[in-house]
């Protein structure tokens, strides 16, 4: 009777053991992960902001540039010549006078946003005065007469490149710009007719160094084409012997290649 009574106890004992490994098989099972056989697919990655060459990162670029300056004096002396025209009655008026300029560049990238860009160029730059008899009985006559400055320089910019977005940046800089003329045309007409016309060489009045700080804006294509526009703010008076206090101010609009 015992001997019934062990061997029935171990029977329950070893059916207890078998199904409790069943289940702890089960429940293992039940949390593996099962196995992939399809095709491997690539893990996406984050993007990141790229810049092309449009921007400063493929070494170092040249390029050539043209466009057109619209430049003006300020200062003192212009200021004096407006309060003139104040007592003559509009006589004397003031206007911006266009010219050309063209030079070469360089551009030097300093990592994917930021580039040094030095340059040279030749540029065009003065003012115009034009005057006319402040008397109304003789306004049939149509009479007056034109002061242009005409000064050329050489410009010799190093500027600063900030890229806002792929192609578009921002620069700004000191310029020295060396005089290679300087001359006042004086004409004078009559019932739309010229009488008179000459042009008088003042370099030798004029500083042969003006240094101004230069600053814009611009966009550079994939193909290497560019448009650009700025702002010269001359600070050097440019009367070497300080008679008079004026200095040049431009604005300028070009188009670019670079390779």
């Amino acid at each position: 009777m015992n001997t019934k009574r062990l061997f029935g106890r171990l029977a329950a004992a070893t059916l207890l053991i078998s199904a409790f490994t069943t289940v702890s098989e089960a429940q293992v099972t039940t949390h593996r992960v099962p196995k992939y056989t399809g095709p491997a697919q690539a893990r996406p990655v984050r993007a990141t902001p790229s810049y092309s060459s449009s921007s400063a990162t493929d070494g170092v670029k040249f390029g050539v540039r043209a466009g057109l300056n619209v430049s003006d004096f300020s200062g003192d002396a212009v200021n004096s010549v407006m309060d003139l025209a104040d007592y003559t009655n509009g006589a004397v008026t003031k206007s911006t006078k266009p010219g050309f300029y063209a030079g070469l560049y360089a551009t030097l990238p300093l990592g994917p946003r930021f580039a040094i860009e030095p340059g040279i160029g030749y540029s065009e730059k003065g003012t115009v005065l034009t005057g006319r008899v402040p008397l109304k009985q003789f306004d049939f006559l149509n009479a007056k007469v034109t002061a242009t400055g005409r000064l050329a320089y050489l410009d010799i910019p190093v500027l600063a490149k900030a890229y806002l977005t792929d192609g578009l940046y921002v620069y700004a800089g000191p310029q020295a710009s060396v005089l290679l003329s300087g001359k006042a045309r004086v004409q004078a007409s009559a019932f739309g007719f010229s009488a008179f016309k000459q042009d008088f060489d003042v370099k030798d009045q004029l500083r042969t160094v003006d240094f101004a700080v230069v600053g814009g804006l611009g966009y550079q294509f994939q193909n290497g084409f560019g448009l650009s526009a700025g702002y010269d703010y001359g600070l050097s008076s440019l009367d070497k012997n300080n008679n008079f206090d004026a200095q040049n101010r431009v604005i300028k609009a070009s188009l670019n290649y670079s390779f």
